[in-house]
Parts: structure tokens; sequence; C-alpha cells
């Protein structure tokens, strides 16, 4: 088609076998679409095309991501918030005959499968890549994982095993939990079945831990994306998403004192306010 339309905070110019969708970086933007800036989907990793009514006066042209195409998606496993889906255009709605053009176009040109892909379409975000979680730095440099932990947030467990690197042929996956969920983290697989992995990420030398402002979506989902894409590549065996549950335990009292003095710790130093301590120390206090 050649064409482009242009909606709130991306633009989308429809090729021949893709759909390149464009992000503004606006101050209104979503942060997760300013740090992806730009993706190419091709045809073949798009299900289906919806059109629906948006909220105050808006429609809302959609492409439905084919299941497995996307290691962004997979990733986030749902968790997206929708003002954060990258695969919403959000027009006016005086807009709506041409997208109603264009999503009849798209639909034309889609192929009747919608199975899983076997592997991933769309390409992930280029390593290097790296973010601060609460207790530690994460680092992908497109080969190995690097955790390095934090004294004022790392627990005793993670302290006790040092620094770690795990080169993705050692990992069969990941899981994310969004930082805007109790309880975010990201989580390396480890393809070693006699290495047995703590339930509590906290715990967990594989794995940092987000909150209070760290590990936020538009730096650790692509993170997550990238080293999931890179394990496929390597030929990790893809984990269902339904074992990739978090599991609600009980913590251990010492575990949840030595969190609240790390708290404490940082509120010391002026990297958390009062307010922040005094919710998160409920937060932990309400686990015993």
């Amino acid at each position: 088609m050649g064409d482009v339309l242009a909606g709130f905070h991306a633009a989308w110019e429809f090729e021949s076998d893709s759909v390149l969708i464009r992000f503004e970086r606006g101050i209104r933007t979503p942060k997760l679409f300013q740090a992806l800036g730009e993706r190419r989907i091709p045809l073949d990793a798009i299900a289906a095309v919806t059109l629906t009514p948006g909220k105050r006066g808006t429609v809302v042209l959609r492409a439905v991501p084919r299941p497995g195409a996307d290691p962004l998606v997979e990733a986030a496993a749902g968790q997206l918030k929708e003002g954060c889906d990258p695969y919403r255009l959000v027009l006016p709605a005086e807009r709506e005959t041409l997208a109603e053009y264009y999503a009849d176009e798209l639909r034309d040109r889609l192929s009747a499968d919608d199975e899983p892909a076997e592997r991933f379409l769309v390409a992930p975000p280029e390593a290097p890549l790296h973010f601060k979680a609460y207790d530690g730095k994460a680092s992908f440099d497109g080969r190995s994982v690097s955790f390095r932990w934090f004294w004022t947030g790392a627990s005793s467990a993670k302290w006790k095993s040092g620094d770690q690197t795990f080169p993705v042929a050692q990992l069969t996956g990941v899981e994310w939990r969004s930082p805007e969920i109790f309880e975010g983290h990201l989580r390396l697989l480890r393809r070693d079945p006699a290495v047995a992995q703590p339930a509590q990420a906290d715990q967990d030398p594989a794995a940092v831990v987000f909150g209070l402002g760290y590990g936020p979506v538009h730096e650790s989902l692509p993170f997550a994306a990238a080293v999931l894409a890179a394990v496929r590549g390597s030929g990790g065996a893809p984990v269902p998403v339904a074992a990739l549950a978090a599991h609600a335990v009980r913590r251990d009292p010492a575990d949840i004192a030595e969190r609240i003095r790390h708290l404490g710790e940082l509120r010391d130093a002026g990297l958390v306010t009062d307010e922040e301590f005094s919710t998160k120390k409920a937060e932990l206090l309400a686990e015993l």
C-alpha cells in the first residue's frame, strides 16, 4: 500500500509485506513507545485486525499479534496496560472511515494461518541493554545476562552467591512480572534441572526485583524480550506461560526484617521518601 496513517503517539506505514510502526517521542507518549522507537511487523505476524470505538471521541485500530510471533508480547504475557499496547493505533473518531479502509486492506493481505508461530517473526530490541532493578543492575550483551548486586537492596542470599553471569545457552526462558504489579521481577529460567530456583525472586540469584521506581516497564520489558529472543535463537525450549506464574508464599520473618532494614537505608540516603518507605514496609509486614 505504501500509505501512512497517523494517530495519537504513533503512525503506521503500510507496506506490501509489513506494517512499519513509528512511535512519537512527545512528552505524552508512553515511555515504552519511546523506548521502542519503531517496529516493523511482518504481515505473517498478524492474526487479525480490529476497529473499535475508543474513549473520548476516538477509534482504535488494532493489529492482533499472532501467538508466538513477537518476543515483546510473549515476554509481557498479557500484563501490559491497554495504553501501552504497541499494536493499538488511536485515532480521532472523524477518521473512522479512513481507518476502516486500511483495516479492510490489511485483512485482505493476511494469510489464513492463525496457528502459533514456530519462531519469532518480529525483531527483538537490540542489545546491549541494561537497567537498574531494586537489588541490582541487569546487563545483556546479546550472549549473556549479568546481574551485579546493590548492597542497599540485595538479600543476603544474593550477596553470598556473588554477582552472576548467565550465558543464554544455559537458559530456557524468562519470567517477567510487571513492576506495576506487586512482586515485580525479572527471573531467568535455568536449563540445568539440578539447580533449584527459590520461589521468592528476592532470594533467587537468577532474578532481579523491581519496585520503588526500579525496573520500569520501558526498560525491563524490552530487556526481557531481547533475552527471550536470544534464548529461543540458541535453541532454548519455550516455557509455557502457565508455568511462569509466580507462586505466593509466606516469607521468612528474617527476610522481611532484612528488606525493611534495606528500605530504611534507602530512606536515610534520600533515595526513597518517608511515604514510600511506610507503604512498602506495610506491604512486607502483611506477608508475615
